[in-house]
């Protein structure tokens, strides 16, 4: 059985009984067939069902933010917003994708040539609890669009919010089997990824989840996009805003609890203005509020379980035996529940968990740089490569580090890193490959096909 509990008090809400190999093989014809015939549907029939979809998750929104709080923990109010966002990349999808897709003509010397952009098949995506409605839409928004189907394994915490998905694009007016949950433990995925109908993958989550399912792909050259992990690091600049650096930079370690891939975990700051950032950075972490996640006057929810939760923990404690000095939280509080609080480490160095691996969760990590070229090496030693910051009041001296020195996919200037439908997502090095949104994230998977016509 998958089991849904809340993590706010280690209740169980829901089980939901395993399908069977034999239950899986057979969604996996139905929704085969419904691409078959989904495949030759037109833009303008395919982008009217996806502004249902829109239509769907807005009617809905309280009770789809209901089920994501009470599954992962996080504030009823992210909880909204990430509703609104799915209803977004579905619009923006609906407006965009046949022009994206639309025939690119080539000179050659046929009498025609050009590339046309086919739908693969069956995409089957694997998917984090993190942001269990947000992750799933951007990819099956553009994947819908495209004229793929698709096949969503969720993280099994989050069963109820991988039904409640698949209920959108049925309520929406989809094919009935065009877009599917199968509700299967990971030991079930080498099986479902080696499936002939299965024509690509795609997975959001840990590095090692990441490893496994493109070995496992890999095996059988079946196409994969990777969004793994990340440590992302925010430069502070001795010209800096300070003020508006460090709400931006709390803002961005507390989001979702901390437990994102491009939550901001590393705060690099040039030593001039080091000792003003961290008193700042602190009294701003230390106002939130950390309680119950429908109670829209806290910030923080619990983290979305215990083992996860104490994990962080062992990391935290860890870095402090290494010699990082705690300044604010680091205590599990004596109750129910996977709760973690605002925490902030000062004098991380590299060869302790808080410099070197990713911590999923409400902690900070401080780290004293000399001067911006000291920073920026700091900033590029990581195995990761996700997303990263820069402050600094100069903005064309912002633009050429963030365009030129940190070695990552996406990077913000005197902003939090955040994805948006309208630009590409992803990362490099451990941080996966592949890249997801805008008119980037609609070809990975197509057959990028040539025509040439004498």
């Amino acid at each position: 059985m998958l089991q849904s509990v809340n993590p706010a008090n280690l209740q169980t809400i829901k089980t939901y009984p395993q399908m069977q190999p034999s239950a899986v093989n057979k969604i996996l014809d139905l929704t085969n067939r419904a691409f078959e015939e989904w495949k030759d549907t037109s833009f303008d029939h395919r982008s009217k069902l996806m502004i249902n979809a829109a239509d769907v998750l807005r009617s809905n929104k309280e009770e789809y933010s209901k089920l994501m709080t009470l599954e992962m923990g996080k504030p009823i109010s992210q909880s909204r917003a990430e509703v609104e966002k799915c209803a977004w990349v579905c619009e923006y999808y609906a407006e965009n994708a046949e022009k994206f897709l639309a025939d690119e003509i080539i000179e050659t010397d046929a009498s025609k040539s050009f590339v046309t952009f086919r739908p693969l098949g069956i995409v089957l995506a694997v998917m984090p609890w993190n942001f269990p409605f947000w992750q799933v839409f951007r990819f099956a928004a553009p994947g819908l669009m495209a004229g793929n189907a698709g096949i969503l394994k969720h993280a099994s915490n989050v069963s109820g919010c991988a039904l409640a998905i698949e209920e959108v694009f049925r309520k929406a007016g989809f094919p009935e089997n065009l877009f599917r949950t199968i509700l299967v433990p990971s030991s079930q995925m080498e099986e479902v990824i080696k499936n002939e109908k299965i024509k690509a993958v795609t997975l959001t989550g840990s590095v090692p989840a990441g490893k496994a399912v493109a070995k496992t792909a890999g095996s059988v050259l079946k196409k994969t996009v990777m969004e793994l992990g990340g440590s992302d690091p925010y430069v502070i600049l001795e010209d800096a805003d300070l003020e508006m650096a460090a709400e931006t930079c709390v803002t961005a370690r507390l989001i979702n609890g901390g437990q994102s891939c491009i939550a901001a975990k590393r705060f690099i700051v040039v030593e001039k203005v080091y000792d003003s950032f961290e008193k700042l950075f602190v009294a701003k972490m230390k106002s939130k509020i950390m309680g119950d996640s429908f109670d829209e006057s806290n910030h923080l929810g619990p983290q979305a379980n215990v083992s996860l939760r104490d994990e962080l923990h062992a990391q935290v404690e860890k870095s402090i035996e290494l010699g990082a000095k705690l300044l604010l939280g680091g205590k599990i509080p004596v109750t129910d529940g996977a709760w973690y609080p605002p925490t902030v480490l000062s004098n991380v160095k590299r060869g302790m968990p808080a410099f070197d691996e990713e911590l999923f969760g409400p902690v900070a990590a401080l780290i004293k740089a000399k001067d911006e070229a000291e920073a920026i090496q700091i900033a590029n030693d990581s195995i990761f490569g996700l997303g990263a910051a820069v402050f600094t009041r100069d903005v064309l001296r912002g633009e050429k580090i963030a365009k030129e020195k940190l070695l990552v996919g996406c990077c913000f200037v005197n902003a939090f890193v955040k994805s948006d439908p309208r630009l590409p997502f992803g990362g490099i090095k451990e941080s996966g490959y592949g890249r997801e949104l805008s008119s980037f994230g609609i070809k990975e998977f197509v057959n990028i096909k040539t025509v040439y016509i004498r």
